[in-house]
């Protein structure tokens, strides 16, 4: 009774284990903006703001950031391009409140892009952070708009 024991403890810690590291793995899937503007600025990410030319006119754009439309029918392919076709460049994502880049990283992923992450908190704030726009950091008007 005692091997059964300790192999259902075992079993237990290893599934607790893997959901742990499910859940780190979701976490790392985030940025703060201010943490987005940092490596934008150093060059380590390719960053997209992905909302509509209404919503760039609106509120200007994240300084650095790409402007590709996500409703755009050529969405994927404009995304393939500022990565020069490498799906396993880091990409950084935002949007208005954070929830359609959660939902456009987890597309892009099952399309073979290994390393997209997005600013939960968006350009307007949601209940990960303030945002862009509060945090006060700089935005450029849209020049594709």
């Amino acid at each position: 009774m005692s091997v059964l024991r300790s192999i259902r403890h075992n079993a237990v810690v290893a599934l607790a284990a893997l959901s742990l590291i499910g859940c780190v793995a979701q976490a790392d899937s985030t940025l703060t903006a201010t943490e987005a503007m940092e490596k934008a600025r150093a060059g380590e990410i390719t960053f997209i703001d992905i909302r509509t030319p209404a919503e760039w006119r609106q509120t200007g754009v994240a300084e650095g950031a790409l402007t590709i439309d996500m409703t755009a029918p050529t969405f994927v392919q404009d995304v393939l391009k500022a990565v020069d076709g490498d799906r396993n460049a880091p990409i950084v994502l935002i949007c208005r409140t954070g929830n359609r880049t959660g939902y456009t990283r987890d597309a892009l992923e099952k399309l073979g892009f290994t390393n997209v992450l997005h600013v939960a908190e968006g350009m307007a704030g949601s209940k990960a952070g303030p945002g862009w726009v509060r945090r006060g950091l700089p935005v450029e008007s849209c020049k594709t708009c």
